[in-house]
């Protein structure tokens, strides 16, 4: 007969699974300000409540097996209010207090001269991203935020059907996003990378895979990223580009997605200007190649069960190698200057 796991093992063992995470997506990896605040209430918690468990157990101990003299001493009455009354109210008052001085960044939304603003709508079962230009036109995107390093970012939260939460585990906190109200959240980022985010409450169906990534770039380079972001889309240079760009625009894509600088206008999914310098289709769920292009436009309910985007199976081979080399090749470059 096969013997249990001792609860050590289980244990150990989850200890070890839980080291195999990655810094991506990890509070105890923090990345920028807010995060690390987070990271050091959460062990100065740990240690305190550490702290506490040792007293408890060392009390019971006393009053199980301590000479009847303790025992006396922890059965009167001074000992239980002292211990069960004062004791907590006293130490969990300056835990409170220290935390909300310790976070008090996070409370603090106040319009600064160099902050940046960028507006985040969560829907079913993606991000809407709005920049502001230089010259405070607003720039769309999707499921992708880029930030500056070092400089601080205040997202506009908004949910446009039903509840989502915005986190990023390596960044700072959660904030949930409800239908009609609009959050604030600074977060600032210590050092360049890919930070991985997730939708923190559940919101039907392929909850689990609205997934996004922040990357933060050096101040300087984001200037010039945002500043190629606002011209329309990069006119295409090859042949099968162009037949997939009249290809995209005859099946009626431009109903649901915008493309700036041509017909294609709609707003009911995901701006796609500049989607080939994107790192991923479907909303983190697959990388973004030509591949896996394909296999979204024709199999996206199998990729991402419950998106709304219907399945283009009716397109033959060489249309849909025309659509992806039209859609890659839609990139914020350099070309125009």
């Amino acid at each position: 007969m096969r013997r249990a796991p001792s609860l050590g093992v289980v244990l150990a063992g989850s200890v070890l699974l839980g080291s195999c995470g990655s810094d991506v997506q990890s509070v105890l990896a923090p990345g920028g300000i807010q995060s690390r605040q987070i990271a050091y209430l959460a062990w100065l918690l740990f240690g305190f409540g550490a702290v506490v468990l040792t007293i408890v157990i060392a009390a019971v101990w006393l009053a199980i097996r301590g000479s009847p003299r303790i025992r006396g001493l922890l059965a009167q009455e001074n000992a239980v209010i002292a211990l069960g009354i004062a004791f907590p109210a006293v130490t969990l008052t300056l835990l409170l207090g220290y935390g909300v001085w310790l976070m008090r960044s996070h409370l603090d939304l106040s319009h600064t001269r160099d902050a940046v603003d960028i507006e985040v709508v969560g829907e079913q079962w993606w991000w809407r991203v709005t920049y502001s230009g230089a010259d405070g036109t607003p720039v769309a995107s999707a499921n992708e935020i880029r930030i500056p390093v070092g400089m601080p970012v205040t997202f506009t939260l908004k949910a446009a059907d039903v509840i989502h939460s915005f986190w990023v585990p390596s960044l700072g906190g959660k904030v949930d996003m409800i239908p009609g109200r609009t959050a604030r959240l600074r977060l600032t980022a210590e050092r360049p990378g890919i930070y991985r985010g997730q939708c923190a409450e559940y919101c039907g169906g392929p909850h689990a895979l609205m997934a996004f990534e922040v990357v933060a770039m050096p101040a300087a380079d984001y200037a010039a990223w945002l500043q190629r972001a606002t011209r329309p889309a990069t006119t295409p240079a090859s042949e099968i580009a162009r037949r997939g760009q009249s290809l995209f625009l005859a099946t009626g894509c431009g109903a649901c997605h915008t493309v700036r600088g041509t017909s294609a206008a709609g707003t009911l999914g995901p701006d796609l200007t500049h989607i080939g310098a994107r790192r991923s289709i479907g909303i983190d769920t697959l990388p973004l190649t030509r591949e896996n292009l394909v296999r979204f436009i024709t199999d996206g309910q199998h990729i991402k069960p419950g998106n709304l985007m219907p399945e283009f199976r009716v397109l033959q081979p060489p249309e849909l190698e025309a659509l992806a080399s039209y859609l890659l090749s839609l990139k914020v470059t350099d070309r125009h200057g």
